[in-house]
């Protein structure tokens, strides 16, 4: 479990990076989301990837047989804020598409 989780972030880290990269608004808006959704997925294996335990300490558990409920709330904020801060991005490039009349990032139209 631990590996297949560990290789989607690297896979999602690795695409985001690649289209941050790139010369088109879209694709670096596409680039951080994928970003956004790498880094939340490590923030939640932070919190140990335990299915079928107890989110909370409960009276007569074992120490190690709970899952820590602090890096699900930080993933929910973090979904949240970076799904606003995705829209006001798409609105920027869409408003900057019809500015410029073109979706390259330094404004000029190259082949």
């Amino acid at each position: 479990m631990e590996a297949l989780i560990a290789s989607a972030i690297a896979v999602l880290g690795g695409s985001g990076i690649y289209l941050v990269l790139r010369a088109r608004t879209f694709t670096v808006i596409l680039g951080l989301a994928l970003l956004a959704i790498a880094v939340n997925l490590f923030l939640l294996s932070m919190g140990r990837v335990a299915p079928g335990h107890a989110p909370v300490i409960e009276e007569g558990l074992e120490l190690g047989a709970y899952v820590d409920p602090l890096p699900q709330a930080v993933v929910l904020t973090a979904i949240v804020i970076g799904f606003a801060m995705m829209s006001f991005a798409v609105v920027l490039a869409i408003t900057a598409h019809f500015v410029t009349g073109t979706d390259h990032l330094d404004g000029e139209e190259t082949s």
